[in-house]
């Protein structure tokens, strides 16, 4: 599994809304701005949460975006599957995986069944807020 640019930017995003929740819609160019992220890339990865139902969106003057749940109900899991569909580590189990003729037989099932378990485990386990916490041992680390 890889995640993918849209799917470390979409993390990046959400915790910078969430860091900087004022009640109000955020420019997106502020976000774009403070991540050093392309404003038009960041359009394309802010459609995705909007669409997933993560953020809402209001165009016009005083505009933007904002996180429609707060960060404590948005699971790092939820946003990456939005982002990149699919987490799992091997095709066959993907969420429309055409069924194999050879399951009931693979050796290597289990495995993968089981790594995808705590893949899914971990993912969801971690919500924004937990993203927002400061850091104890005084290494800075950026997604």
């Amino acid at each position: 599994m890889l995640i993918s640019t849209k799917g470390r930017y979409a993390l990046r995003v959400l915790v910078d809304m969430a860091e900087h929740e004022t009640g109000n819609f955020l420019p997106l160019r502020d976000v774009a701005r403070r991540q050093d992220i392309s404003e038009k890339y960041l359009e394309s990865v802010v459609k995705l949460l909007v669409k997933g139902g993560i953020v809402e969106g209001l165009r016009g003057k005083g505009g933007g975006y904002m996180l429609r749940r707060p960060p404590d109900q948005i699971s790092v899991g939820e946003i990456l599957r939005l982002c990149e569909g699919n987490l799992s580590p091997v095709s066959c189990l993907g969420p429309e995986a055409v069924p194999c003729g050879r399951s009931p037989y693979c050796r290597t099932l289990p495995l993968w069944r089981g790594l995808d378990r705590v893949i899914s485990e971990y993912l969801d386990n971690f919500t924004l807020a937990d993203l927002m916490r400061d850091r104890d041992d005084g290494n800075d680390y950026i997604i």
